[in-house]
């Protein structure tokens, strides 16, 4: 009998190079349904990534990647001026879509890099060259992955309890995740870890996407909502806080989804340690400090409708809705990269770090 399929079966970003497509699983239709979208035009890849129907520090990084690739291949010169003038425009519309998660402004750069490295040779073969690039960075998402499953499952022990917030899953990266990959990695090798994973208001990724993924996996998992973190801490329920993150500055604090630094400040008064699980993408040693990072400003009827048969709040009320906040490296037992774990102090500790990767 056919097993059968979940929804760990499908490619969160995959390239259909052959119909000119990005291809992605529409995560705003999870986890009701499982809906694949293909993406070929600018402005679709643009809304995409705004409207969150592709979301993930990673993820996003590995849809930019594609995204250029197909868009390069629409510009229909042979001069590389020409080409190049086209291809930046595209590059700084996508850029534009997202500005917190440095992976997006990344991987355009890195993309940019193989027009200027290759500006001699016909535009043709640079094409070649931007698809053989854009596999590379899924290809290295998937073994940074890995590798980060690793450092962060030395960090536990079978049996603990972990606690997580929003999605940094499979369906924020190509496969396992940044924070759940040890969680992962833990269960294929019979950790018997219990996950609480927070709903994450407003967009309730937790709920949505968090605690489905790891619940089709087989993952022991407890769906809670966002205030309830400090109980199951006092409870005795926590051993460690995996999160993910979208950009992490050079003093070690680190911009996660909203209500991180809550889940952070929680976990140091009851002493549980708090490990980033940061890719060295996300690492930007340009930004010193977490205030000279850019927080997102989301619409407000995120907060007051989107969720909602009904609207639930009154007509004209102000709305906050900042998509992220920073969490202060002082509450950061740890940052876990592909090239090792980080501790205080930042400054150094990451400089180490990106030594070490170039």
């Amino acid at each position: 009998m056919e097993k059968e399929k979940t929804i760990m079966d499908y490619d969160t970003v995959a390239l259909d190079d052959e119909n000119s497509a990005l291809l992605i699983i529409d995560q705003t239709k999870l986890p009701t349904e499982t809906e694949i979208i293909a993406l070929k035009t600018a402005q679709e890849i643009w809304d995409a990534i705004y409207l969150l129907k592709v979301r993930g520090a990673p993820a996003i990084g590995v849809a930019a990647g594609y995204g250029m690739y197909l868009l390069a291949k629409q510009i229909r010169t042979d001069n590389f001026e020409e080409f190049y003038r086209e291809f930046v425009k595209q590059k700084d519309f996508l850029n534009s879509s997202r500005p917190t998660a440095v992976n997006l402004s990344w991987a355009l750069k890195r993309m940019e890099q193989v027009c200027l490295d290759h500006k001699e040779k016909p535009v043709r073969e640079i094409k070649a060259l931007l698809k053989k690039e854009s596999e590379e960075i899924q290809a290295e998402d998937i073994r940074v992955c890995k590798a980060i499953g690793e450092y962060g499952l030395s960090l536990v022990k079978p049996g603990d309890g972990i606690l997580t917030h929003c999605n940094a899953g499979q369906l924020a990266t190509s496969k396992y995740g940044t924070a759940t990959a040890p969680i992962y990695l833990g269960q294929e090798r019979g950790y018997g870890f219990h996950v609480f994973a927070d709903e994450t208001r407003p967009l309730l990724q937790g709920a949505r996407l968090t605690s489905y993924e790891l619940y089709s996996s087989g993952v022991d998992v407890t769906l809670i909502c966002d205030n309830m973190s400090a109980a199951v801490m006092k409870n005795g329920w926590i051993d460690a806080v995996f999160v993910g993150c979208d950009r992490v500055a050079a003093n070690g604090d680190t911009a996660n989804k909203i209500g991180t630094s809550v889940v952070a400040a929680v976990a140091n008064y009851y002493h549980i340690p708090v490990y980033i699980c940061a890719p060295t993408s996300t690492i930007d040693m340009n930004t010193l400090t977490g205030d000279d990072i850019r927080i997102e400003q989301r619409p407000a009827g995120e907060v007051t409708e989107m969720w909602y048969k009904e609207r639930m709040a009154p007509e004209g009320v102000k709305v906050f809705n900042p998509a992220f906040d920073v969490t202060d490296h002082e509450l950061i037992a740890a940052i876990v990269t592909e090239y090792g774990i980080a501790r205080a102090p930042y400054t150094q500790s990451l400089k180490e770090i990106m030594e070490k990767k170039s």
